[in-house]
């Protein structure tokens, strides 16, 4: 097994700093709308479970499973795993993600909820590598920009490791 060297990057206290701005900006823009929250599995879990209770409103939570990450690296291809529809038409729809690396696996999410015709559509993230978009991307509610390193706790992972982390740090083997 690879041994791995994590470097703290986030605190958990910073972390729900975070997490209850994101809260409050959401809450004043869907207040009265109900919104529809999909949390993008398995990275996102955490964050929205603390999100929901930040923006503490009538709301709706689903979730859509995507993989596009093999160990460090993004294989470019997007897996969307089948679950039940979710009814989009009509509603306030906002997509719930982890981190966007690429952007290729948010932007490919973002266009199967569009065919929904939900009333609006807007991103959340956690967190943003914008120095490794291949696509350009806006994100309407971001928690925090963070350099071009692998990433992994609050719920993100390594080959399914480390998402029990509370804090999140950032990794290179060693």
């Amino acid at each position: 097994m690879v041994q791995h060297k994590l470097s703290p990057l986030l605190s958990k206290e910073k972390i729900a700093q975070g997490v209850k701005r994101l809260g409050g900006m959401i809450r004043r823009d869907y207040q009265g709308k109900n919104p529809l929250l999909v949390g993008v599995l398995n990275g996102s879990f955490i964050f929205l479970a603390d999100l929901v209770r930040e923006i503490n409103i009538p709301l709706t939570v689903d979730f859509i499973r995507a993989q596009s990450y093999q160990s460090t690296a993004s294989s470019g291809k997007v897996k969307v795993y089948p679950g039940k529809p979710i009814p989009l038409e009509g509603r306030h729809v906002l997509l719930v993600e982890d981190i966007v690396d690429t952007g290729v696996t948010v932007t490919q999410l973002m266009e199967r909820i569009r065919e929904g015709s939900p009333a609006s559509l807007k991103l959340c993230s956690l967190l943003d590598k914008p120095s490794r978009h291949l696509v350009p991307v806006h994100i309407d509610f971001l928690g925090f920009t963070v350099p071009d390193q692998f990433v992994v706790g609050y719920g993100i992972d390594l080959d399914q490791e480390y998402r029990y982390l509370s804090d999140i740090c950032t990794v290179r083997e060693g």
